[in-house]
């Protein structure tokens, strides 16, 4: 078949698994780059990790780092689906595959577990593939994004993006006309400030690592790091003050008090404030996708832009993985850094309130928006041909049809 985008407002429909393939391949490539310029280091490297939600973004690059960089051994636990009739799978499917079928034409220990993250029966076979393959972990990197999470009695809990202190009025980019409208963002109930918490923020995060330990799955020493965002002031009534902000601060929480629950195994749990970028979650955000646009163009202008890939490297070789990690007074890594430079953050509010629709493509990179968003679905790839015909049924060997 021939496989095309659809998309729909912030979503994409279809996925291509030659693109998608083409994708993990580059970023390979750059890890594999870091590890030529690797030094000789004093503190144990990642051998055997654990990667909640490493089928996209964060987690994706994080296995691909850790596998490339650092040889490491990964499992990793995704909740995707394959194609089916004339469906293509999910991006996140076709990126697993790719990704097995490099590691394991390069002699790396590959597995995934596909199905829900959150839930009990996903933690109890995915630890059995641990101690059956592995033994134990020695990093478990958590970068889940759902929107919504079952409890084991069936309760269903969803997230919101909403504010949490009065309705918010802000330009924001319309992504289905490409134009400027003005976005109002209401308030959310206690009740779906609690039920976005109970999805975003560390309580699954702690549930994984209590189950590890449990269950002599994890290494004395081992180190866990759970993928962050806090933003600028500019998108703070909409994202740190607002439910998912809460959801992160409960996350950031949840860090500090698994570093001390297992003190006495060494276990040491930080969060990474990772930059602001195109996924499927941010682009449903009212005021970031502009934010985002703007944030491009600056960034790439001052030589300082970073793809998840580029920044997951940053973290491990300049951030972690030192004698001492580099942390701010929170204890946060900081891979934020150069978005929160004054001089990115003061242009961007200099611009801010001259961005109308007739403007938008002077003042923003539009197109390196576009781009990003299609690339993550194996879409406008340079090296793809994209007119021709392909099977879109694509088999994960580790993995089990659904």
């Amino acid at each position: 078949m021939i496989i095309e985008p659809k998309v729909r407002g912030f979503i994409c429909t279809t996925a291509h698994p030659v693109g998608c393939k083409a994708n993990v391949a580059n970023q390979i490539a750059y890890a594999k780059e870091q590890r030529k310029s690797l030094t000789s280091q004093s503190v144990p490297t990642p051998k055997k990790a654990l990667i909640i939600g490493s089928s996209t973004g964060y987690g994706l690059a994080s296995r691909i780092a850790l596998a490339y960089t650092y040889s490491a051994s990964t499992i990793g636990v995704m909740y995707e689906k394959e194609a089916s009739g004339a469906r293509t799978a999910t991006a996140g499917w076709y990126n697993t595959a790719a990704f097995e079928t490099f590691a394991t034409n390069d002699g790396l220990y590959a597995q995934t577990i596909n199905g829900d993250a959150f839930s009990k029966e996903i933690k109890e076979e995915t630890i059995a593939r641990i101690k059956h393959d592995l033994g134990k972990v020695d990093m478990v990197i958590y970068s889940l994004a759902a929107p919504r999470r079952t409890m084991s009695d069936g309760t269903v809990y969803s997230s919101v993006l909403k504010t949490t202190t009065g309705t918010f009025v802000s330009k924001s980019l319309d992504l289905r006309h490409n134009t400027i409208v003005e976005a109002s963002v209401p308030t959310a109930t206690e009740e779906e400030l609690a039920a976005t918490i109970k999805v975003m923020g560390g309580e699954d995060w702690a549930e994984w690592i209590e189950a590890l330990v449990a269950n002599d799955a994890i290494e004395k020493n081992a180190i866990t790091v759970a993928y962050s965002y806090i933003g600028p002031e500019l998108t703070y009534p909409v994202y740190k003050e607002g439910t998912i902000g809460h959801a992160k601060e409960h996350l950031h929480k949840t860090a500090d008090l698994l570093t001390q629950k297992y003190t006495d195994y060494g276990i040491h749990a930080y969060i990474s404030v990772n930059k602001a970028l195109v996924t499927q979650a941010s682009a449903a955000i009212p005021v970031v996708p502009l934010y985002i646009c703007l944030l491009y163009k600056i960034q790439k202008e001052l030589g300082t832009h970073e793809g998840c890939i580029e920044q997951i490297c940053r973290m491990f070789t300049d951030k972690l993985l030192l004698d001492t990690p580099k942390v701010d007074t929170n204890g946060y890594l900081r891979l934020d850094d150069y978005e929160l430079d004054s001089k990115v953050q003061d242009k961007i509010n200099e611009i801010w309130g001259e961005i109308t629709t007739e403007n938008l493509e002077n003042f923003t990179d539009l197109q390196g928006y576009w781009e990003d968003f299609y690339t993550m679905f194996g879409f406008r790839i340079p090296e793809v041909n994209y007119d021709e015909d392909i099977d879109a049924c694509v088999t994960i060997p580790s993995v089990s049809s659904i």
